[in-house]
């Protein structure tokens, strides 16, 4: 469905709800009539003491507010009003081609956590080529801020409703600038319900029609709360969908969403003069809006705990709301959140007798029959190799060893071991990282490559991979060596390679259940030269053997691309593409020689008898664990 289609469709919603009740025989000016019947007087019946919870007790004009007696409010609901409006952000919506397309509002509401609209953002694949755009305002002087734009990343997070119309998404967590998202704060959601009564009024902080940042303020009364919706009297337009509707302390009380049009007995939209609107001939600007609506926050809650047992994005969307509290004691707006728990770098230094242990690649693990040495370089790479400081060349870890490029300061290759019969999840506490003090610090990318732009620590040998065996869990720990690691946007690392190790560890082909790996990153002449020090490669490459139920070595190459991600440091393409090679297109891109069998590469033996050149050109897209050929 088409954007305005959805947004029309959530339009017609709003107004069957709207009027689901009233039963009007006789025309009159839609507006008195929506007044009359539905704005009712504030009660005693209505939940004043619970509303009186979220009140501030210094605040003795609250309850006045509240009942309509006063408009007087502090100096510092100005202030709160500007710390609120940090979080909020426009949406610049994507189309495949890389063009904006339309525009929303978003705001913050977790640690790295957006809320929006479904409408907006209801495909994780749509979010994934869109931004959260913070500071598109001006500032006290009239002038126009820079803006600050997000990566939304769906991988990490996308839960979205069409019914209720919103969407939650995982936004990086800083800009290819070096900009943090903790800098603009969030806002805290409130889980309980009687944050705001028929009869108060609130406040909308928006992005009407995609431009700068603006505040509806204060006088919107609240005219209706329906089970899962707010119905106010505020002005919005398009644009402003996924803004979020303030109560006077603050706190958010509803996702807004639509408009909600004036409609006469048979269903007919109007127009401010009372006449039916006709959407061929008539200005949409006439038609007679009556109120606005919102989803109540409380009920977003709900539905997320519903499906928070069978969706584990909708699971990790609640802790992060949460990880703040979401009772009614605490404040509206947190300026400075803390990061979500492990997402910081620390760097330590393991003990020398740490590296005792260190077995390294094992070249019999696929059994005596199958020896399967290191991969050589070739005579020309041979100089570039970053010796030890006890003149050695093979950094050895738990269940795997790594060659580094001196030149470079990352790795050559990682050769790994992975043991499938004795596998072991173990968690990941914090992202602390290492140098490896066997080797000069000179020949290690470190964090100094890594901060303030999109470059993760790309593992090389993954996280999990070496943690089998009676020392799992410094196998794992042994993964976080910077000599382990290779600079990846965060778009490519966060995908991994399909699981390829998983579907080969599980395939019924595999007789052993075990497998030995070899990755690493292509080294061009011409890859992009980064802060005047690094080259970052484009391309990584994976290498992938076991042996089958004949007995057999088999032996699957893998590539993987970063190009367009770092030309722009944001991204041009919709997606990584994995592929399945030929080991002699791996062996030629990188200058290294696996000692394999000549059969042992299916890639290679649906080749037979073509050329080098025609067995490069012999390349498979990979789009799930299916499509690999073993």
């Amino acid at each position: 469905m088409l954007e305005n289609d959805r947004k029309e469709e959530q339009q017609r919603k709003a107004s069957e709800r709207c009027y689901s009740r009233q039963k009007a025989t006789e025309m009159e000016w839609p507006g008195e009539r929506f007044r009359r019947e539905i704005i009712r007087p504030l009660t005693e019946a209505q939940p004043i003491e619970k509303r009186l919870m979220f009140l501030e007790p210094g605040d003795g004009l609250a309850l006045k507010r509240i009942m309509g007696k006063s408009d007087l409010v502090g100096i510092s609901y100005l202030e709160l009003g500007l710390l609120a409006a940090r979080p909020v952000c426009r949406v610049r919506i994507m189309n495949p081609f890389s063009r904006p397309e339309g525009y929303g509002t978003g705001f913050l509401v977790g640690p790295n956590l957006l809320l929006t609209n479904n409408h907006v953002l209801y495909t994780a694949e749509l979010a994934r080529k869109s931004f959260a755009e913070f500071e598109f305002e001006q500032d006290i002087n009239g002038q126009q801020k820079t803006s600050k734009s997000f990566n939304l990343r769906p991988d990490e997070v996308f839960v979205t409703d069409p019914d209720m119309d919103f969407t939650l998404v995982s936004v990086a967590p800083v800009t290819t600038e070096g900009i943090q998202l903790t800098n603009y704060g969030l806002l805290r959601l409130v889980e309980d319900t009687g944050k705001v009564l028929n009869g108060e009024y609130v406040s909308i902080i928006q992005h009407p029609e995609g431009g700068l940042k603006q505040c509806c303020l204060r006088e919107n009364e609240v005219v209706d709360i329906f089970d899962n919706w707010l119905h106010y009297m505020t002005d919005t337009q398009p644009g402003a969908s996924g803004s979020p509707v303030f109560n006077d302390q603050w706190l958010v009380v509803g996702l807004h969403h639509s408009g909600v049009p004036m409609k006469d007995a048979q269903g007919n939209i109007l127009k401010t003069d009372g006449q039916p609107y006709r959407e061929s001939i008539d200005d949409p600007s006439t038609i007679a809006w009556v109120a606005n609506e919102g989803i109540r926050i409380s009920r977003i809650f709900q539905a997320l705990e519903s499906r928070s047992e069978n969706e584990p994005m909708a699971a990790e969307a609640l802790r992060r709301l949460r990880s703040h509290g979401t009772g009614p004691i605490g404040p509206a707006i947190i300026t400075a959140p803390e990061p979500i728990p492990g997402a910081a770098m620390e760097l330590g230094e393991l003990p020398k007798e740490h590296y005792h242990l260190a077995d390294g690649y094992n070249p019999d693990f696929l059994g005596s029959l199958h020896h399967l040495p290191l991969p050589r370089l070739a005579d020309n790479l041979q100089s570039k190799i970053a010796k030890l400081k006890d003149g050695g060349e093979i950094l050895t870890y738990l269940h795997f060893s790594i060659v580094m490029n001196a030149d470079r300061k990352l790795a050559f290759y990682t050769a790994a071991n992975i043991d499938g019969k004795e596998l072991e999840k173990i968690k990941r506490d914090r992202d602390k990282w290492y140098f490896d003090p066997r080797l000069d610090q000179k020949y290690q990318a470190g964090p100094k490559l890594y901060e303030g732009n999109p470059l993760d620590r790309g593992h090389l040998v993954r996280r999990l991979d070496p943690c089998w065996g009676p020392n799992a869990k410094e196998a794992g720990e042994d993964t976080f060596h910077f000599t382990n690691c290779s600079p990846q946007h965060e778009r490519l690392n966060q995908r991994d390679w399909l699981e390829v190790e998983d579907y080969i560890l599980k395939t019924a082909d595999n007789a052993n259940v075990q497998i030995s790996v070899f990755t690493g990153p292509v080294f061009r002449e011409d890859d992009m030269i980064y802060r005047d020090e690094y080259l970052l490669p484009a391309d990584f490459w994976k290498v992938v053997t076991f042996v089958n139920k004949n007995g057999k070595l088999n032996a699957t190459a893998y590539l993987r691309t970063q190009k367009n991600y770092l030309e722009s440091m944001e991204f041009f393409d919709d997606e990584f593409k994995t592929w399945q090679v030929p080991v002699t297109q791996v062996e030629a891109l990188t200058g290294l020689l696996f000692s394999l069998p000549t059969d042992a590469d299916p890639m290679a033996r649906t080749a037979t008898g073509k050329s080098l050149k025609s067995q490069r050109s012999n390349i498979r897209r990979i789009r799930s664990a299916a499509d690999i050929m073993l």
